[in-house]
């Protein structure tokens, strides 16, 4: 079987100009970064969004990329005018274990070695940005500290996993003290992008971002430091959406790349919105497990945008299920009805959250592997037919989009249908601490949630304030429902223990920090750096 980067680089992409015109996107609203990729500018619509996630998912990911990518593909073969809303890649995934944000196979996003490098240069910029923001906070120390600064808040931040970046020394010999970087992806800037309406919002959010606090405790500002306008006009090309193509012409609009597990996992709502414009249908994705994106999409960034899903895809994969109960990572194409049986709770939980929590509709999409028997195939069918879940099998990594005609079918059948009321995990009215514990309580099936001092000291801060009708961001492990990765399945009275506690006025949400989550990866110990090459521009291990 070819390689990802080898089905891509002998694909025959159209001209970008070709697949904006195909949507009614005319030349002159381009800006062009070769022949295959452009910026367009934001639109607003009222297309259907179709959401993709999944269950927690293996180190490897479960594809659900690749089936939002197939899907788009299959719709458009069955008539429908659709569109694709996705996250940019990040390279610490990229050159660390999990690879790039293009799809696989046959269902991919291109040109995937652009767009899994530089792509437009998004990530970049939101990079500069935020180095601008901490450079001016310490050469404002520096001269003098005119705002009494006492206590820096706000990192550094990098688009590349580095372990040796999470505990560092800053400022030696003028403003000593302990400091971290973050990944770019769960960096403010990163969150302020994809959750603003236009640039001028953009810039607002930008101002709004405390960078540390005055001996008094109070607040300061990014605008305090008169920093907003230099860093919007780092993001003035950043904040437009990036328009791409599938390898079967489907139109993607490619923005914004926080993480899920220690972001909201969301691309941008411009991009969302702008796909809306120009297709009956959107299909986009929520990073990670249900647990994580898909409950941050639902409660944080459709609240910000505005929209709901008509219906939601969970990709669930036989091997993945296998894991969750207890197989071992090395033996996971092995057989194993009985490990299989045991992980199918963590279907049926996610599942049960998108149903009975959100009120959307909802279809398993069994993403299938060569390795898959059909007797295991159909045990997890079985179990959703029992939920009263609608399942189908998926081939689109193998077959593109003539490998999920099925699953295209059947979401064109649940948007058709009628509507319930979209409901929230919880009320923006509710404390912050409620807001968490219902997360915890509800979504993932823990017994109650409890607060270290140091979030416990946040509380107090937040309390009365237009903080406490900020959503929350929960950063925690995506492998488990849990805040321990160790405990898989569908674990029960467990406790999710919030160590600490951020404002992101800027984003405008609360961060908890739950378990053992930190904002900046670390390199596996045989990362895919080591196994890529390039010769004569042919570039190799890129997937």
């Amino acid at each position: 079987m070819k390689t990802d980067i080898e089905i891509a680089s002998e694909a025959e992409l159209k001209p970008i100009e070709e697949v904006a015109k195909s949507i009614g996107i005319e030349r002159k609203d381009l800006h062009l970064y070769g022949d295959y990729m452009a910026k367009v500018k934001p639109q607003k619509g009222n297309g259907k969004v179709v959401l993709v996630t999944a269950i927690n998912p293996t180190a490897a990911g479960e594809g659900k990329t690749t089936v939002s990518i197939g899907l788009a593909d299959a719709m458009k073969q069955i008539g429908l005018k659709v569109c694709l809303a996705l996250r940019e890649p990040s390279l610490g995934p990229v050159f660390g274990i999990k690879g790039g944000a293009t799809g696989g196979g046959y269902a991919q996003i291109a040109p995937m070695d652009d767009i899994n490098l530089h792509f437009t240069g998004d990530l970049h910029a939101i990079t500069a940005a935020n180095n601008l923001l901490a450079a001016m906070i310490d050469n404002h120390m520096y001269f003098g500290n005119e705002l009494g600064i006492e206590r820096v808040t706000f990192h550094r931040c990098l688009d590349m996993n580095d372990r040796a970046l999470r505990f560092i020394r800053c400022g030696l010999k003028y403003n000593d003290r302990d400091d971290s970087f973050d990944i770019t992806a769960a960096s403010e800037v990163m969150a302020a992008l994809c959750l603003s309406n236009d640039i001028s919002d953009l810039k607002r959010r930008l101002g709004n971002i405390i960078v540390g606090y005055d001996k008094e405790d109070k607040p300061v500002y990014c605008r305090d430091l008169k920093a907003e306008e230099a860093m919007t006009i780092l993001l003035k090309d950043a904040v437009s959406p990036n328009l791409v193509q599938t390898l079967e012409g489907v139109p993607a609009f490619v923005h914004g790349g926080p993480f899920a597990n220690i972001a909201h996992g969301c691309n941008s709502i411009t991009a969302t919105r702008t796909a809306m414009h120009y297709a009956d249908y959107v299909v986009t994705e929520a990073g990670f497990g249900a647990d994580l994106g898909a409950e941050k999409f639902l409660d944080i960034k459709c609240r910000a945008a505005g929209i709901k899903p008509e219906a939601v895809v969970v990709v669930a994969t036989v091997r993945a299920l296998k894991c969750a109960g207890g197989k071992s990572k090395e033996t996971l194409s092995e057989r194993d009805d009985e490990a299989l049986r045991s992980g199918l709770g963590n279907l049926i939980k996610h599942v049960e959250n998108i149903k009975q929590i959100y009120s959307r509709k909802c279809v398993v999409a069994i993403n299938r592997f060569v390795s898959d028997t059909d007797e295991e195939v159909e045990i997890v069918k079985r179990a959703c037919l029992k939920l009263g879940a609608d399942v189908v099998c998926v081939t689109v990594w193998g077959e593109g989009g003539k490998g999920g005609i099925e699953l295209a079918r059947k979401v064109k059948e649940l948007c058709a249908m009628p509507d319930k009321e979209f409901t929230y995990c919880y009320e923006l009215s509710d404390s912050t601490e409620e807001k968490i514990r219902k997360v915890a309580k509800r979504v993932y099936g823990a017994k109650d949630a409890e607060f270290e001092p140091a979030a416990q000291a946040v509380l107090k801060k937040i309390k009365g304030t237009e903080w406490e009708r900020y959503p929350v961001c929960i950063a925690k492990t995506q492998y488990s429902l849990s805040d321990d990765a160790k405990l898989l399945g569908r674990p029960e009275n467990f406790t999710i223990r919030v160590r600490d506690l951020t404002v992101r006025s800027g984003a405008e949400f609360i961060v908890a920090l739950a378990g053992d989550i930190l904002l900046m990866p670390g390199l596996s110990k045989t990362p895919n750096a080591q196994n890529m090459s390039i010769n004569n521009g042919i570039i190799k291990g890129l997937f």
